[in-house]
């Protein structure tokens, strides 16, 4: 080597620099990949991504091979760039071949090629392939024994290298990956996976139509009233009970209204016979577990009760699935009649209004983990029935009470203090 001429000396440093920047980029690539789009693309066929997942089924065969190549032509680098220093300048070349040949290698070796490769995986990861995969075979018995040894200390610390590690994604590193897909995935359908992954979170309790908002029909009411009932009715199927809504004795579809009704008005045994089956639930059922229990059973509306059969409410398949695509049909108790903003900046609220619907509507973020309504909230904060109109804080959010009736809040004006407004912004 020392009679070689400085030209081929040069050329030969140049290309093993070169290498060594081929194996730092290929190790940052290969280990910079997005793991779920590499299984995308292995699905799809695509040569580049069944090359690379071959690799990375032995990450530290791999990684050995990566640095058995990388240590290989670095080491060779140093030996060529000192006997290049000595014939120019003797001795003193050694300290300079150190000095000069480790910024050369940092820049043109190390950071940048690892850069490039950090920022395009892909447009690294699958060219090298091509070179590391037959690379691999033909270096397997030295990659192999290189392994054993350091496997064999690896396993001393208590870690195997050959336990393939299955990834996978909890709720919220999902939902992190849906809320920064950005233009990938359109907004709306963004929302509706955030809603489908909140459905977990939320029972049946919070979204059902309380029993004292339930339209039905009452078999002890007069056959005009029931006519009524049918005529106004806006809703496709009706609970019907006796007395008291907590006796529900079916549900009555509207599609079957011409069968209780003849020439001489309402059949009470005809409209007996066309109801269907109650279908009882508990309050604290999962909406993602509900909407699999109406899949399979084939039903829409179901019955809340609580721990003691008492009916809370009840919930109807389309409740659910407005909870994932928002609200596609009109509602009598839409929550937009509840809410109205005041130019001070301020809310009156009802009392009766859903406090995941004002959350939602005015991106607010009321406690619900204990009553459902605004009214329930401030009486449970109270813990008592206010005389009068009464002022209070929950959760950072000032609350004046403007109507009472009997023991429910009817409206409430609600504003943000100014702490609650700060950490917004």
């Amino acid at each position: 080597m020392n009679e070689a001429p400085l030209g081929l000396l040069y050329s030969v440093l140049v290309v093993l620099i070169l290498l060594s920047g081929f194996f730092s980029s290929s190790e940052t690539g290969m280990m910079s990949l997005n793991r779920y789009r590499l299984k995308h693309l292995r699905k799809q066929k695509h040569r580049g991504a069944r090359r690379v997942g071959q690799l990375l089924e032995r990450p530290d065969r791999l990684i050995g091979l990566i640095l058995i190549g990388n240590n290989l032509v670095n080491i060779l680098a140093s030996a060529i760039a000192t006997v290049i220093a000595i014939r120019l300048w003797g001795d003193a070349g050694i300290a300079i071949a150190t000095i000069t040949l480790t910024l050369v290698i940092l820049i043109f070796a190390e950071i940048t090629p690892k850069t490039i490769a950090a920022l395009h995986p892909e447009r690294i990861a699958f060219p090298a392939s091509v070179v590391l995969l037959p690379l691999m075979k033909v270096m397997y018995p030295v990659v192999w024994l290189i392994n054993t040894v350091t496997n064999g200390l690896l396993g001393l610390l208590g870690v195997d290298p050959a336990a393939a590690k299955e990834e996978h994604v909890s709720s919220d590193e999902l939902r992190t990956i849906v809320t920064e897909a950005g233009a990938l995935i359109p907004a709306r359908h963004r929302g509706m996976l955030l809603n489908i992954l909140d459905l977990e979170e939320v029972s049946v309790d919070d979204v059902m139509v309380p029993r004292n908002e339930v339209y039905g029909i009452d078999l002890d009411d007069s056959d005009d009233d029931i006519l009524r009932c049918l005529q106004a009715s806006s809703h496709t199927r009706l609970p019907v009970w006796r007395d008291d809504i907590n006796d529900i004795v079916g549900v009555l579809h509207m599609r079957n209204i011409s069968r209780v009704i003849d020439k001489q008005g309402l059949d009470r045994g005809a409209l007996e016979r066309e109801m269907d089956k109650p279908y009882f639930i508990p309050e604290s059922t999962p909406l993602h577990t509900q909407l699999l229990h109406f899949q399979k059973n084939k039903l829409r509306l179901a019955i809340v009760v609580d721990e003691y059969g008492e009916v809370m409410g009840i919930v109807a398949l389309e409740d659910i699935l407005e909870e994932i695509v928002g609200e596609f049909t009109s509602k009598m108790t839409d929550g937009s009649d509840s809410i109205f903003a005041q130019r001070d900046g301020s809310y009156i609220i009802a009392g009766n209004a859903n406090l995941r619907d004002v959350n939602k509507a005015l991106n607010w973020d009321l406690p619900t983990d204990g009553p459902k309504t605004l009214s329930g909230l401030i009486l449970e904060h109270l813990e008592s029935f206010p005389d009068g109109n009464a002022g209070l804080v929950i959760a950072g959010y000032r609350m004046e009470i403007l109507e009472l009736q009997g023991n429910v809040v009817q409206s409430v004006r609600v504003s943000l203090t100014k702490n609650k407004s700060k950490n917004r912004r």
